[in-house]
This record gives structure tokens, C-alpha cells and sequence, in this order.
């Protein structure tokens, strides 16, 4: 039996009809399922805490997401033991990093085949992050400063579940992404790679730690990040001027920043970051608050995702 746990509210309220018609395809297909609908903030992580305890290593549940990236960090902190869940995912968000990156489909119904037919799987390096006395797992990234700064702003704006409903989304990034340009301050920023010698970067915009190549919607600021191969990428952009972040920031599209000096690309598997002045801090495009330390490391156990054949 397939277990789902849909956000109905990603991308505006498209959540809810995509469910519909992806139920209606299995009912007709007389597939066993169960569904939970999220209702709050935090509840997808109540409920992947649920269903995961129904699980084992030798007979795993088949848990299911359907939403947005940021739902993904949710139902990965919830889980309790990696390897008795076999996890896949059916996008209904605006930014599809998590799907950019895996090469998991865009289209929703296809996403359903390819977790129907279950014909490949590979496993997936799960990061945790650390801020404070609270730890949550995450799919793409984390991190400080500019890029955090957006995400944060992006969640209160308003306009912004009106834009989604006409696919206009990133609009909204776009104008929050210049604001922040415009009145951000780079800070000092000090990163430490597995426990070893301290790196202070001067005048840093961000620093994010990546467990897949694209972040922020298209982004493809780690372009040799695999989850696959244990080990986290951290991307630092520091000590350059706002002149050259107006070209740094379009070449990262297609991965070309990294010849940019001022761009550090660095690789451990695990990472303690401190900032000189409180910043803010994302997980997977959702709000970790304003914080100055956190560090990352990795779960010891990956966890199984279900892909499309080849």
C-alpha cells in the first residue's frame, strides 16, 4: 500500500486538484492507498512520524509527497528510521529544485507512473541541520544570508499565492531578490570543514550547504553535487562587489559562476558555519529564523528514492 502525505496549499491551492485527479488515476488503475492532507505548518513531519513507525528495514512503507520542496524537509525530519521507508515524491511547487536536480519528472502524473511501476531506486545522502537544540533533515540545502534573505521575505509577501495561481511565481523572487541585492550587507562569515582549521571569508552574501546541484529555482550553484556520494557541497560567495554579483548570480543558472573569483566551492562531510551578525537561515527555501552559528553533518543511513526508469 502507497501512503501520501499531500500538502493541499503548495503552489496556492494547486495542491488540492492535482491530488484529486492523481487519486482518480489510481482508483481507476484499484490501487491501495491512504492519503493525509496537511493542515499546518510542522504537520507533514507529524505525519511521516506516524507512517514511518509502520515500517522496517525488511518491509519497508512506501511514503509518497506531494508538494514543494519545502514540503520535502518537513516529511524527511519526521521520519524515524531511514531505512524502513521507500520515499517518493510528486512535485506541486514553484521552485522543483529537488526534481532539477535528482531528475525526478516535473509533471505530476508522470511522477505517479514512475512511483507505480517502482522499477528504479537509488539512495539518497540525507544532510542534517543544526541550529540550536533543534535538528531537521533537508533534501537540497541550507544556508545564510542573501539567498535565506529572499526565501524569508518570499513566504510574507503578498501577491505571492496570486502570482502562483497565474504561474507567475518567480516574479515575486525576482523582485525580492533585487530588494535584498540592493540593501544587504555582506557579513564575516567563518566555516569549518570536518573539525579542521577554521576559513574566515571577509565580506560574504551567502554561504549555503547542498546536498543536490540546484537551489533557489533554478540556481545551479553546486554544479558536481551528488547525493550519492556522501559528501556535502558549500558553496561561498564572498569579497566582490555588487556590480559583479549582477553577472555572478545569472551565470550560476547554468553553472558558470564557479570561474568567478569570489566564488568558493568547497566539499566535507560535515560543516560548522558562524556568522559575525545574526542572518537569516533556510532549509530547503523554508525559514530557520535569525541565527548566527549552525552546523550540518550527514544521517548515517541514506534513504531510498524512487526514480524514473532510464
Amino acid at each position: 500500500m502507497y501512503s501520501f502525505i499531500v500538502n493541499p496549499n503548495s503552489r496556492s491551492g494547486e495542491g488540492r486538484n492535482v491530488w484529486n485527479r492523481l487519486r482518480s488515476i489510481m482508483e481507476s488503475q484499484g490501487i491501495s492507498y491512504q492519503y493525509f492532507l496537511t493542515e499546518y505548518v510542522g504537520h507533514a513531519t507529524v505525519l511521516a512520524r506516524r507512517i514511518s513507525t509502520a515500517g522496517t528495514p525488511e518491509d519497508p512503507v512506501t511514503l509518497v509527497t506531494v508538494g514543494g520542496d519545502g514540503t520535502i524537509y518537513e516529511v524527511l525530519t519526521g521520519i524515524i528510521d531511514l531505512s524502513s521507508v521507500v520515499f517518493g515524491f510528486i512535485p506541486v511547487g514553484s521552485g522543483n529544485d529537488f526534481c532539477r536536480s535528482m531528475g525526478l519528472p516535473f509533471d505530476p502524473f508522470e511522477a505517479l507512473r514512475s512511483i507505480l511501476e517502482n522499477r528504479r531506486t537509488i539512495f539518497m545522502d540525507v544532510p542534517v541541520l543544526h541550529l540550536g537544540s533543534h535538528s531537521y533533515r533537508f533534501g537540497i540545502s541550507a544556508g545564510i544570508g542573501y539567498d535565506a534573505a529572499i526565501c524569508q521575505e518570499v513566504l510574507i509577501t503578498p501577491g505571492k499565492k496570486f502570482l502562483n495561481r497565474l504561474h507567475m511565481g518567480k516574479l515575486i523572487y525576482l523582485m525580492v531578490a533585487l530588494k535584498q541585492f540592493l540593501f544587504l550587507t555582506p557579513s564575516p562569515v567563518t566555516i569549518t570543514l570536518d573539525g579542521n582549521k577554521p576559513q574566515t571569508f571577509s565580506r560574504t552574501w551567502f554561504a549555503a550547504v547542498m546536498n543536490q546541484k540546484y537551489e533557489g529555482g533554478g540556481f545551479k550553484f553546486c554544479p558536481n553535487a551528488s547525493p550519492e556520494d556522501g559528501l556535502l557541497d558549500v558553496i561561498v560567495i564572498e569579497g566582490i562587489s555588487k556590480l559583479k554579483m549582477l553577472f555572478c548570480l545569472p551565470s550560476a543558472l547554468w553553472g558558470k559562476h564557479t570561474r568567478i573569483r569570489g566564488v568558493h566551492i568547497l566539499q566535507c562531510r560535515n560543516v560548522h558555519i558562524t556568522s559575525a551578525h545574526s542572518l537569516p537561515v533556510h532549509k530547503d527555501g523554508e525559514s530557520g529564523g535569525i541565527q548566527r552559528e549552525f552546523s550540518v553533518t550527514i544521517e548515517k543511513k541514506p534513504l531510498k528514492i524512487i526514480m524514473p526508469v532510464l
